[in-house]
């Protein structure tokens, strides 16, 4: 199958794993429709870092959505009154945005049917990540499940597979695949209350994890902080 048919849906974030998964979707040999959603986050500047590490890997198209899931709230990087932590916490963190996993991906599958693409990408872990429900093995099952029942593609045979390539591996592990694909960890924003010039604050549970993760690589850290 050559790229030209075999297309991939890869949500895209700007984040260091999502920036992986597009390097490993592309060179798996897949046509790569990038999507990104404006979903009022306090770091939209993510969204320029996704932008740039589309252009930078050679996606096939990059599209970003808006909708506005700050008019909910119920979460700190959507609610500006609700401080993101910057100690880790017991539990699922005030910063897991209630079904932005299923929304994203609900998303995915609709471009999928549309433009023929039977594979979504997603960067979800389960190893080195924040403890959010929707990032687990099980429920990346749960949706494939889904999306194969609720489609007309699915239902007239065609089978979807929510692919989710780093979902067993340590943060420092994503760092080293990336690196060997050439992916540039410098265009990406991981932090959760960067500020418009895209610096990280180094003090958020995703800025730890990915300290940490280039550190245990070997790698050097190249994020901006403030």
């Amino acid at each position: 199958m050559t790229t030209d048919t075999k297309r991939a849906v890869v949500l895209l974030s700007g984040g260091l794993d999502s920036a992986t998964t597009l390097a490993l979707a592309k060179n798996d040999g897949y046509a790569c429709y990038c999507l990104s959603l404006d979903y009022g986050q306090r770091h939209r500047v993510e969204l320029e870092a996704a932008a740039q590490v589309a252009r930078a890997l050679g996606a096939a198209e990059h599209r970003v959505l808006a909708l506005d899931l700050a008019a909910f709230g119920g979460s700190a990087l959507t609610d500006i009154q609700i401080h993101v932590p910057t100690e880790a916490s017991a539990g699922i963190p005030i910063t897991y945005v209630p079904a932005r996993n299923t929304i994203l991906l609900s998303l995915a599958l609709a471009w999928s049917e549309v433009l023929g693409a039977r594979d979504i990408f997603i960067g979800a872990n389960a190893v080195d990540y924040s403890g959010y429900p929707d990032c687990r093995p099980e429920y990346i099952a749960a949706f494939e499940q889904l999306a194969n029942l609720a489609t007309k593609a699915g239902v007239e045979g065609a089978r979807f597979r929510v692919r989710a390539p780093l979902i067993d591996l340590s943060k420092a592990e994503i760092i080293r695949r990336g690196a060997a694909l050439g992916v540039d960890y410098a265009l990406t924003l991981s932090c959760y209350q960067a500020d418009a010039a895209g610096r990280a604050c180094g003090l958020c549970d995703s800025c730890r994890l990915r300290k940490k993760g280039f550190d245990e690589a070997g790698y050097p850290d190249p994020t901006p902080y403030r």
